[in-house]
């Protein structure tokens, strides 16, 4: 991976490589900034530079071990720490247990969601968090000599996912870390990381990408035509993961669109039963798969409000959703947004704390029906 490879950010990794040059690189850093905006890839490129034997000018050498890791990232002295899923009651995983199946992930692209690794996890329905074995094998491997002689790094992806047991036995492992070791972390939602871990780090703030910047990116890596991209673009508003996500047709967001299509149309013709059903098969997929649907179903009514200004620039929907939202948002206005935006979050609520599905999707059709004729 070469500073090239990064979409984007050039003053970000021209003020990190500068700093390694001059050997002001904090022992612990954090990269912080919205989805999509490639803090991942930035710390992916920093480890390897510090790694590098003959780094020159802000460009790792090409020639030595670690020049030559970036499909498997593999190397002695680069170690990763990131959240996990149990796969049964009694686990305590650790990062070392699932590395065959990071490695693959960040070889293929560091644009990807907390969801993407999820699903490489098999772990539908589970959160990521980090287990209190994680920091015993962090201090077992950092106890030892560094295999080359130089640095050692540790990638930490989404330390916000950190408890307070596996954070305060890190503590001072972070504040005071062996000779020539960084730590560097990439958050995504930085207020959620606990204050000791977080008063122990240099925060970088990653900015969002600009919309020129993913436009070139689609059209020059993925062969996405000019308008499409400069459409995807626009909708992703600065997250590049979310526009490679649109590019690939993601099948998912197709799913969600037409179950919520269906839902407007059910609750608008007041078709009881088939809004029973629409609940049902609705109640019959995974948790969290209905969450990001619900997640889904906010974004599409603040975009169908926003439709009724009649001001392209301020509607971020693909060509489908807009061809619906011709129809539709005139539905959608002062009277009911509000309230449609807290039923959708209620009912989210309400399936994260494993309320019954079929009677919370079914609840939810009917206060749509009437706040359609609102």
């Amino acid at each position: 991976m070469l500073p090239s490879d990064i979409i984007g950010q050039e003053e970000i990794v021209k003020q990190l490589t500068q700093m390694v040059d001059q050997g002001r690189l904090p022992h612990a850093l954090m990269l912080c900034g919205p989805a999509g905006s490639g803090k991942l890839a930035i710390a992916l490129l920093l480890a390897r530079y510090l790694l590098c034997e003959h780094p020159e000018g802000g460009t790792p050498c090409g020639h030595c071990h670690a020049c030559h890791m970036t499909e498997q990232w593999q190397h002695p002295d680069l170690h990763f720490s990131f959240p996990l899923i149990k796969q049964k009651s009694t686990d305590q995983p650790i990062s070392d247990d699932r590395l065959a199946e990071w490695r693959e992930q960040i070889g293929r692209t560091p644009y990807f969601t907390p969801n993407d690794w999820i699903a490489d996890l098999r772990g539908e329905n589970q959160q990521l968090q980090f287990y209190v074995g994680e920091s015993d094998a962090l201090q077992r491997k950092l106890s030892l000599k560094a295999s080359q002689g130089g640095y050692r790094v540790i990638v930490v992806w989404l330390p916000e996912k950190m408890g307070a047991a596996i954070a305060n036995k890190l503590l001072k492992l972070i504040e005071e870390p062996p000779s020539r070791t960084h730590f560097i972390m990439v958050s995504q939602e930085p207020d959620q990381v606990l204050g000791t871990i977080l008063s122990r780090t240099q925060r970088i703030q990653v900015p969002a990408l600009s919309q020129e910047t993913i436009t070139q990116a689609l059209c020059q890596h993925h062969g996405v035509p000019p308008e499409r991209a400069q459409n995807l673009a626009h909708i992703a508003q600065g997250n590049y993961t979310l526009a490679l996500q649109l590019a690939q047709e993601d099948s998912a967001r197709r799913e969600y669109f037409t179950l919520f299509v269906e839902l407007m149309r059910l609750c608008y013709m007041r078709k009881a039963k088939e809004m029973r059903q629409w609940a049902e098969r609705v109640a019959s997929i995974g948790r969290e798969e209905q969450k990001h649907m619900l997640e889904y179903c906010q974004r599409l009514v603040r975009e169908n409000f926003v439709y009724n200004f009649q001001n392209p620039q301020l509607v971020y929907m693909t060509e489908e959703e807009q061809d619906f939202a011709r129809n539709f948002a005139r539905f959608i206005n002062e009277r009911n947004v509000i309230s449609f935006m807290e039923e959708l979050a209620a009912c989210q609520t309400d399936i994260e704390q494993n309320v019954n599905a079929k009677m919370v999707f079914y609840d939810l059709a009917l206060k749509i029906t009437m706040l359609l004729k609102k």
